[in-house]
């Protein structure tokens, strides 16, 4: 061998097009290493089961694509500075290649990384891939960073001119032999039992289905994106892209072009596209948030909210977890997320309302379960919004408004077919009680074969009930914080 290799390590960024790291690794023709390791040291958590499920099929795909260009995806589980020092050193490489990561545990161990390859005299580079703006690039007049999402926009608009595209190489030079673990001995995909059965039916993990999807998207919804967007009952409101976006398996600035070619090309209306491109862009808002505060995930930002009186119930919280509230819009929404592994986003605030509010349960016993139910989950958006609906983030909903569950769903769900679709059991019952089903009348539920109690529970709690005592514990919460 006359040309010492190069190694690119993929985390979140699955994916062959517009990948900066690749590209860099790939511009002297030598021989390139490709690995993903599953790191089992110094990170925030664990993967949740559902997003497990997601990166087995999405490895799949890399393999798949990186073999028909005749490279080879190495695949290796541990300790990632342990594992790349060692890879540098059997395989003689020249430079190691990723791109950047912004959560507290994955930024110390790529410092760390860093630290420990320059010592051995291999260069290290790492690029910017997965965001719109890194975190500390966009700063306010006062040189901090933005903590209310509009202003932040309005910045990123002036600014923002997304990078040209980079093409997949054509040809991947691997360097053989190098070991790697077997993907199946990962136990990424649930067994015993295997809960991801309908996962198949509504997701395509990988490169190839992140383009897909986005072209579907492009080429129909997004007409009507900014009316059809909070309508749970419309099918394909939205883009479906979130779990792409989580595993890099496409890039938030190729969507940025795309949607800018079509304003520039008036096939698209400025407005809708606009709109979608601000939910692009909230992305990127979560991860200031979440740079800037690296223990998002866990603390209050608002340090406030320390002094919140959560109840705990673990029979409430299970009720919630599992679609059982009496609530339709609620239950609707938890039964989507386990059946699918993704919820609307309008119904993950109205769900998120009622176990914070309603139920008055700390959002991190909400947050965790997205984490675990998520194919999407993300460290910043999660906690992010998660805080934004319980009232404890920044730029949040004030802790005072309290989703109504009932008058949320007949705005949301118009037609109803969100809750037939995932509540079958109220399928029966008119539009006028769907929303409601304790307010018909028994000869409406007896031809509806509804049986309250029994057939589907009745409401875990009254919504004049839980809103009040949400609004009481938040004041008992100022009274404690103003007399400290």
């Amino acid at each position: 061998m006359t040309t010492r290799p190069n190694i690119l390590w993929f985390r979140n960024d699955l994916r062959l097009f517009d990948n900066p790291a690749l590209t860099a690794a790939t511009q002297d023709a030598a021989p390139l290493i490709c690995v993903y390791i599953l790191e089992t040291r110094h990170t925030d958590r664990d993967l949740g089961g559902a997003r497990k499920w997601w990166l087995h099929k999405s490895l799949i795909a890399l393999q798949t694509s990186i073999e028909a260009r005749g490279g080879r995806l190495v695949l290796r589980r541990g300790d990632a500075a342990d594992i790349l020092v060692e890879l540098a050193n059997d395989t003689g490489a020249a430079g190691i290649f990723w791109n950047r990561r912004y959560d507290k545990a994955g930024r110390s161990i790529d410092a760390q990384i860093k630290t420990d390859l320059s010592n051995n005299e291999l260069a290290v580079s790492s690029y910017s891939a997965n965001v719109l703006v890194e975190p500390w690039r966009l700063t306010t007049g006062s040189g901090s960073y933005y903590k209310v999402f509009t202003p932040y926009w309005k910045a990123l608009q002036k600014t923002y001119s997304p990078p040209s595209e980079l093409p997949a190489p054509d040809i991947l030079t691997p360097l053989e032999p190098v070991a790697s673990d077997p993907l199946v001995a990962w136990n990424l995909h649930p067994r015993n039992p295997d809960w991801s059965i309908g996962f198949d039916d509504h997701w395509q993990p990988g490169e190839a289905g992140a383009h897909d999807r986005l072209d579907a998207f492009l080429n129909g919804p997004l007409a009507t994106y900014q009316d059809s967007r909070n309508r749970p009952d419309i099918s394909d409101s939205t883009s479906g892209l979130s779990p792409h976006l989580a595993f890099g398996e496409i890039s938030p600035a190729h969507i940025w072009r795309r949607v800018q070619d079509l304003i520039t090309s008036n096939q698209t209306s400025h407005d809708d596209a606009m709109v979608f491109l601000s939910e692009i862009c909230w992305r990127d808002f979560a991860y200031v948030l979440l740079f800037h505060n690296p223990e998002l995930t866990q603390k209050n930002y608002n340090p406030a909210f320390d002094l919140m009186g959560w109840r705990s119930s673990d029979r409430d919280l299970m009720k919630w977890q599992t679609g059982q509230t009496g609530y339709p819009i609620v239950d609707a929404g938890m039964r989507q997320l386990w059946e699918t592994g993704w919820m609307h986003n309008r119904v993950r605030m109205i769900v998120a309302s009622f176990l914070t509010k309603h139920l008055l349960i700390d959002w991190r016993h909400g947050e965790d379960w997205f984490w675990d139910t998520l194919v999407d989950a993300d460290t910043a958006s999660n906690s992010a919004g998660w805080q934004w609906t319980a009232g404890s983030g920044a730029d949040a909903a004030p802790y005072f408004r309290v989703f109504n569950p009932i008058t949320q769903g007949e705005k949301f769900d118009e037609t109803g077919a969100y809750v037939r679709k995932w509540c079958p059991e109220l399928r029966g019952l008119p539009k006028k009680s769907l929303h409601s089903p304790w307010t018909a009348d028994a000869a409406t539920l007896k031809r509806a074969g509804v049986i309250l109690g029994q057939t589907y529970p009745r409401p875990m709690i009254e919504h004049k009930t839980g809103r009040q005592r949400a609004l009481d514990a938040y004041s008992k919460m100022k009274e404690i914080r103003d007399a400290q």
